[in-house]
C-alpha cells in the first residue's frame, strides 16, 4: 500500500523483483526503469435522436506501455534465457513483476508497481566504443506487460 506524506520520495532508491523475493541480487539491480503507464481508451459516442450535439465519452479498455529495464553488463544470463524462453514459444515466459520504491533509508516500500503478465519483446546491448573508457556497458530489455497496477 502506497505510503502518503507531504514532500515527494527520491526516484533512485528501488527493487526489481523479476521473480518474487529476487529484488536485493545483484542480477537483479537495474540504474534505470522507464515507461510505467496504465492508459484508458475512450469510445465516442452519440445517439442520433440525441438533445444535445455533441458525443458521450465513455471509458473503453485499458492498456498499459511498454517498461524499459537498463542495467550494467556483469555477465549474468538471466535477461537472455528469459528473452530466449520467449522466442521459442513459451508461455512460461510471462511473469508478474515488482516494482518497489523505497523510502530514503531503504527500510520501507512506499509505492509498489505490479506489471502483469510481463515479458520481453526487446533486448539491446551496450554501444562498445575503444575511445575514452569512461561508460559503463550497459543492456537494456523492454518489456510487454498486459496490466499495471499500484499498492
Amino acid at each position: 500500500m502506497a505510503v502518503f506524506r507531504e514532500t515527494p520520495y527520491s526516484a533512485f532508491n528501488y527493487v526489481v523483483e523479476l521473480e518474487p523475493g529476487q529484488g536485493d541480487q545483484v542480477d537483479a539491480g537495474f540504474s534505470d526503469v522507464s515507461g510505467l503507464n496504465a492508459e484508458v481508451t475512450i469510445a465516442e459516442y452519440r445517439n442520433g435522436n440525441s438533445k444535445v450535439n455533441h458525443v458521450s465519452k465513455i471509458p473503453g479498455i485499458h492498456k498499459a506501455g511498454d517498461v524499459t529495464l537498463k542495467r550494467g553488463i556483469i555477465g549474468a544470463q538471466n535477461l537472455w534465457t528469459w528473452l530466449d524462453e520467449v522466442r521459442q514459444g513459451k508461455l512460461s515466459g510471462k511473469r508478474n513483476i515488482s516494482i518497489k520504491l523505497l523510502n530514503e533509508d531503504r527500510s520501507d516500500t512506499v509505492v509498489t508497481w505490479r506489471l502483469k503478465n510481463a515479458m520481453p519483446i526487446k533486448w539491446t546491448g551496450p554501444t562498445l566504443t575503444g575511445k575514452g573508457g569512461g561508460d559503463v556497458a550497459i543492456e537494456e530489455l523492454v518489456l510487454s506487460v498486459e496490466t499495471v497496477d499500484q499498492e
